[in-house]
């Protein structure tokens, strides 16, 4: 029934738009009660992203279950890719409600709530990880929002390009920036590490453009190379990261 309200949903939402649809609209097409459809979907915006729910459950649990000895943003930059599945998953729905949710301000403004969830999700995994450690509550959100930054811009630049070329690996090339960023990060209790290169650095090896979305003039690969000073506050490196996604 779920899959049948969302399936009713998006049909409409592509016929009469998403604003002159209506809730009584979606379970007649459904051919179901009002009832069912609030068992399943607190809102109308709620049936423009089903699986969000379960996907932060899956990450939260992924996070829980995670060794206490591991590398805390290695664990959340993992975490973050369960997001990606859930997208590629379906990538023609995908597609259709990022179009759908750009064209919408309420539904945006939903989006970013739920981008928020994920994004506390994983901080709290990293305050835990620091805790104790002056400023580990503030490096904790740095690392995560890094993190959110770095996943969303790669999706969504799939997203935009109809939902073709290698997601994954465009993801991995901006996830691996933040691990390079923040090599090493110790759990609470542990020695810090220099700031400096990481002994093992990550390699970062840009997707070839493809068809979907042609190199520019003058960035035949869009490489991103961002400096930062030894010792520059946490804060500082990532909007220098944030800038460099967001590209000229």
């Amino acid at each position: 029934m779920r899959e049948a309200l969302v399936t009713a949903a998006f049909r409409l939402f592509l016929e009469r738009g998403y604003e002159r649809t209506t809730v009584d609209d979606i379970v007649a097409l459904a051919g179901v009660g009002r009832r069912s459809f609030f068992r399943y979907f607190p809102s109308k915006e709620d049936v423009v992203f089903p699986d969000h729910e379960r996907c932060l459950a899956r990450m939260t649990a992924f996070l829980a279950a995670s060794p206490q000895d591991g590398d805390p943003v290695r664990q959340v930059c993992d975490a973050a890719r369960s997001v990606l599945l859930m997208y590629t998953r379906d990538p023609d729905f995908s597609v259709r409600r990022h179009r759908l949710t750009k064209s919408v301000p309420g539904l945006r403004a939903h989006e970013l709530s739920v981008v928020w969830r994920y994004q506390r999700t994983l901080a709290d995994h990293l305050r835990a990880r620091f805790a104790g450690d002056p400023g580990g509550a503030l490096r904790a959100d740095v690392i995560a929002a890094a993190v959110v930054a770095a996943h969303n811009n790669a999706l969504r630049s799939w997203l935009r390009s109809g939902g073709r070329g290698d997601a994954g690996r465009a993801v991995d090339v901006a996830l691996g920036l933040v691990r390079a960023a923040f090599p090493a990060v110790p759990a609470s209790g542990e020695a810090a590490l220099p700031a400096g290169p990481a002994s093992g650095p990550v390699p970062v090896h840009p997707p070839a453009p493809g068809p979907a979305e042609p190199a520019r003039e003058g960035y035949p690969q869009d490489v991103v190379v961002v400096v930062a000073r030894r010792g520059a506050p946490l804060w500082r490196v990532v909007r220098e990261v944030e800038s460099a996604f967001e590209g000229p």
